[in-house]
């Protein structure tokens, strides 16, 4: 096995969290750290580089049931804070992707794009505790009569929030079936 300059194993780091003891920079520090210390300075100096980033993932999403309305809809287009969601999920479930922008977005028209927001805001809007508005349309069934919901969510609100939540709506409801 070839013999590095500077060697550091899992546990003697994990002292160093233990202890208090540990040096954590970001990448970006990292990079800067280098520049100036050198790379075997550097990585005597630091026990671990972050690469955690708030950017939105290819295929990161959240599932959402935002709940029967009264009449009930059959959602076929959604809109979280004006972000498309799919929505071919079930009656009232929804999928938003972390990386899908809202609707009236440049995106790279003027390069480059600001994405200023998305998905993944949408998601940590709900995390946070925060309202979202709602928007879905459906094409109007015997079962599923109305065709228009507008409502403000929250984390709570879903069945997320609240597993036994969508069961309390179902039995508030007339259902077809």
């Amino acid at each position: 096995m070839k013999k590095h300059k500077v060697s550091k194993t899992i546990g003697e780091i994990n002292e160093k969290i233990k202890t208090g003891a540990v040096v954590v920079v970001t990448a970006e520090e990292m990079i800067d750290i280098v520049k100036n210390e050198g790379p075997v300075e550097a990585a005597h100096q630091v026990d671990v580089v972050t690469t955690g980033t708030f950017a939105p993932m290819c295929s990161s999403g959240a599932f959402i049931n935002f709940g029967h309305s009264v009449p009930t809809i059959k959602a076929s287009k959604v809109w979280l804070n004006r972000v498309p969601a799919y929505a071919g999920v079930a009656a009232v479930d929804c999928y938003i992707g972390a990386t899908e922008v809202v609707e009236d977005d440049p995106l790279n028209k003027v390069y480059p794009g600001e994405f200023s927001y998305g998905g993944g805001h949408v998601i940590q809007d709900l995390v946070a505790g925060k309202k979202v508005s709602l928007k879905a349309t459906g094409y109007g069934t015997d079962c599923y009569p109305s065709r228009l919901v507008e409502k403000e969510i929250t984390l709570r609100t879903t069945s997320a929030g609240d597993p036994l939540q969508s069961e309390k709506r179902l039995s508030e409801l007339q259902l077809c079936g």
